[in-house]
């Protein structure tokens, strides 16, 4: 994410307060101009209790046995994550870990994200994504994060 983008940012400081609105989450995907939109992440809800994200397994997204690289995993933990803590926090935050478990192998569908705040503090925030495929849980993270504060 440009935390430059006047657009993005605006959006974001408004899910500080309700969630955004199916036409706000459209802009919000649309204005996005990471690796999100080329990997295929497509947000869905957007709010103050928690952040959801969708990817469409594709060809580009597996391993060569056929299995979702687990660095796909860990990016849906990491953008989704993101956007959660920078709403929490009301100030850009980035990652500084990223702890992803694999708990059950995706080859194909859909998978479901959904990010949540753990803690919050003054300075750093906790989030815990779990990421599941077929109704199952796939794979679970918790991304710690540091707010940026001008």
């Amino acid at each position: 994410m440009n935390p430059a983008d006047p657009t993005l940012t605006e959006l974001l400081m408004h899910a500080t307060e309700r969630d955004l609105t199916t036409e706000e989450i459209a802009e919000v995907n649309r204005s996005n101009p990471g690796v999100d939109p080329h990997m295929g992440i497509r947000y869905t809800r957007i709010g103050p209790k928690g952040v959801r994200a969708r990817l469409k397994v594709g060809p580009e997204h597996l391993q060569p046995f056929g299995l979702v690289n687990g660095g796909v995993l860990a990016l849906l933990a990491e953008s989704a994550g993101s956007i959660m803590a920078i709403i929490a926090a009301k100030a850009v935050a980035v990652g500084v870990n990223n702890n992803t478990d694999f708990i059950k192998s995706v080859t194909s569908g859909v998978i479901e994200v959904e990010a949540v705040p753990v803690h919050v503090g003054g300075t750093t925030q906790l989030i815990e994504i779990t990421m599941k495929n077929n109704g199952q849980v796939a794979a679970r993270s918790r991304l710690r994060t540091l707010s940026l504060r001008s």
